[in-house]
């Protein structure tokens, strides 16, 4: 039997040719469990406000990867000090850090595995990884909770300025059109230094940490909290609710076995080997399926919004600054009580209300520092001339109202 190439390559319309640095790499690329990312849409259903949206969490974790190779490859050329264990340790954490995303990513999070993260089960999917692979995967593991004692290890994974927001800012830019979200991640990484432990931007990479935070400020407000791809995430979370109540209350619903289990899972349950194994057969084909399905049903709120999830007729949606007049959400629920023969225990899946908030960049809870020429470390927000910088350390919050088309 031929040995198998373990130098595969993978051409990536963002950045080229993406190699696999090493055969362990390899064989997670190739692990079934890594596999399931290709079933897993990177922006949920953004796909019906954007029609190029359909790459998924395996292009964003490749692309995440290549980006951490980059930042080795910089930081050891400024003598900063990593072992190849360390260096394998925080490939392996970031190619996988997205591994325990679920169907449709943010869409179903909380929902399907109650109470539950995807960081959560990222987690016991590297500790599963790490039984099979013999301990190969341990100094990843000890990056991606941060308790390795190289902080800056960490940071590289997962904070304000690290390869995941590099990549996927820029990937999600391109997939969507939205050229405002278009950063330059290679630029970044090469102002990338570590002083004193931590990960620092040099001084001239300043003006790139400004562009980088005002394009995260666009994609959230024009992108991934998108009024309609809003009201559809909405819709599919009040879907499964609805499912959840028919099975639970004994009606059998025409979808997968991995599906039925999440809905029949009661989520004080622990989230134990088979519950990950059962995790590990669910995305985003479950879900396709189980709408096509749905849409035919005899209730009447699993078979509506099924129908307005696959033609993408969906509620109506306001967004305003202000709270909404609870008046107005009064009205609209009489309206679908009356027009829908619902009792007021389910109206609040056709009207409902609520907030979405972004802060473009979080000074307490950690900071991007810039590293002076005289050795000193300011805040971004602080160090920069861009008046608006500072503005995007505020929470700013909106406030929405979805209700049935019909009853405008």
């Amino acid at each position: 039997m031929a040995q198998r190439n373990k130098l595969k390559i993978f051409n990536d319309p963002i950045y080229g040719f993406i190699g696999t640095p090493n055969e362990l790499i390899f064989n997670l690329i190739a692990d079934p469990y890594f596999q399931r990312l290709r079933r897993i849409s990177q922006m949920g259903l953004s796909f019906l406000v954007y029609p190029g949206a359909h790459h998924t969490r395996f292009h964003h974790a490749l692309g995440s990867m290549h980006l951490m190779v980059q930042a080795i490859r910089v930081l050891k050329f400024k003598k900063v000090l990593l072992t190849e264990d360390e260096e394998n340790g925080l490939l392996v954490a970031i190619l996988l850090h997205d591994i325990g995303h679920g169907p449709f990513s943010h869409a179903l999070e909380y929902n399907l595995v109650g109470g539950i993260d995807h960081e959560t089960i990222s987690l016991r999917f590297m500790e599963q990884l790490n039984r099979k692979y013999e301990g190969a995967l341990s100094t990843a593991i000890k990056i991606f909770k941060g308790e390795h004692p190289k902080k800056f290890l960490n940071q590289l994974v997962s904070s304000q300025l690290d390869m995941d927001r590099l990549d996927y800012l820029k990937r999600d830019s391109f997939y969507t059109g939205v050229t405002e979200g278009n950063i330059s991640s290679e630029r970044m990484i090469t102002m990338l230094n570590v002083f004193e432990g931590e990960l620092v931007v040099e001084e001239k990479g300043i003006y790139s940490v400004e562009k980088f935070l005002m394009a995260r400020r666009f994609m959230y407000w024009q992108v991934y909290l998108h009024k309609t791809g809003l009201v559809a995430e909405q819709l599919l979370i009040k879907l499964m609710n609805r499912a959840r109540l028919l099975v639970q209350d004994g009606s059998v619903l025409e979808c997968s076995n991995a599906l039925v289990y999440f809905l029949k899972r009661n989520e004080n349950e622990s989230f134990d080997d088979n519950t990950l194994i059962q995790f590990s057969m669910l995305d985003d084909v479950d879900v396709l399926s189980a709408l096509k399905s749905w849409q035919f049903h005899s209730d009447f709120i699993l078979s509506k919004i099924s129908s307005m999830l696959l033609d993408r007729n969906l509620l109506e949606i306001k967004i305003k600054n202000k709270a909404i007049d609870p008046e107005r959400v009064a009205e609209k629920r009489s309206w679908v009580k009356t027009n829908y023969g619902l009792q007021d225990a389910e109206l609040d899946y056709f009207v409902f209300s609520g907030e979405i908030s972004n802060m473009a960049y979080n000074e307490k809870r950690q900071n991007i520092n810039i590293l002076r020429k005289n050795e000193k470390l300011t805040d971004v927000a602080k160090a920069s001339d861009h008046l608006s910088l500072k503005a995007l350390s505020k929470k700013v919050t909106k406030y929405y109202v979805c209700y049935p088309k019909e009853s405008v």
